[in-house]
């Protein structure tokens, strides 16, 4: 397919960011879609940025029309400030019917490992919606669907080590054996290229070469940093209670409910062969220098601008 323009959500974000920096380098013309748009960015020189207004479908579409791809890695973490994931799914409903009215040839969107309608989990429930949608639009998509995403500038695996750090105990939900396939950011970021270029449509996880028990993971890590604290073991209820305490210590939310039993619900794995490249173990170990060296603010990112 030719493609002469990409439309993508949240270019100065995390895996955003990633993903502009790889269509950038391959010398694709980009558009973005993104809550920040007066932020100072290295990339902001290069990306056409306009406000992601939710009640302007016309502005919207105006970005849209002269494209030939929607990336789209709009969501949310956790409902705040009155934002729902039922205000999110007809957010993201509006991005998709905006992108067929603007005649966008192909959709790439990122979801999320083992979503299901039949779900308890409002995230997990809330992304397999949109899939659905999606698949129903009548436009070629690429659904990908990543697990935890690790590297620069991440947010849940840089926090781990800030409280391995500093801290003497560190408490697991339950006996930490569920399992986790974290995926490089920059390996994700490869397979948007990848899939945005195909023609069929396409429904794959993406996860990175190695599987690891939750335990194991946090052990992965304190190796890498050389911190070693008391490794203890928690009912999810209490260590959902001690992450409403420390977030109120932090300024920000810590970890939801979502996420702690979307994890110990095996959640974040796959059984498709892995399409990630690049070893957690490796990585950790190359940035032990760095991560966790400071807390990163999922509020602050997002919302306290």
């Amino acid at each position: 397919m030719d493609i002469s323009k990409i439309v993508i959500t949240g270019a100065f974000g995390y895996s955003g960011h990633y993903i502009a920096n790889a269509l950038l380098g391959r010398g694709y013309t980009l558009a973005t879609l993104t809550n920040k748009p007066d932020i100072t960015h290295s990339t902001k020189k290069k990306i056409q940025a306009y406000p992601l207004r939710f009640d302007s479908p016309k502005l919207i579409a105006s970005v849209m029309e002269s494209a030939d791809v929607f990336i789209n890695t709009y969501w949310i973490r956790f409902p705040y400030r009155g934002l729902t994931f039922n205000q999110a799914i007809e957010n993201t409903r509006t991005l998709f019917h905006t992108a067929k009215n603007a005649g966008i040839k192909r959709i790439v969107h990122i979801s999320i490992t083992n979503p299901s309608l039949s779900s308890s989990l409002p995230y997990f429930r809330g992304k397999a919606l949109i899939e659905k949608e999606l698949e129903n639009l009548g436009v070629s998509y690429a659904i990908i669907r990543p697990t935890v995403i690790f590297g620069k500038e991440d947010i849940l695996i840089n926090n781990i080590a800030y409280l391995l750090r500093r801290f003497p105990l560190f408490i697991i939900p339950g006996k930490g054996n569920y399992k986790i396939q974290p995926i490089f950011v920059e390996d994700l970021a490869n397979l948007v290229v990848e899939t945005m270029n195909e023609s069929n449509n396409i429904t794959i996880d993406a996860v990175g070469p190695e599987t690891y028990t939750f335990r194991d993971l946090i052990l992965e890590i304190c190796t890498a940093i050389h911190k070693y604290p008391t490794i203890l073991h928690s009912p999810p209820w209490a260590i959902y209670i001690f992450s409403k305490l420390f977030s109120l210590y932090l300024n920000d939310i810590l970890l939801t409910k979502n996420e702690i039993h979307g994890l110990m619900n095996n959640l974040l794995i796959s059984h498709q062969p892995p399409l990630g490249k690049t070893s957690f173990r490796q990585w950790v170990r190359q940035n032990h220098d760095t991560l966790g060296t400071h807390y990163a603010s999922e509020l602050a990112h997002h919302y306290q601008r």
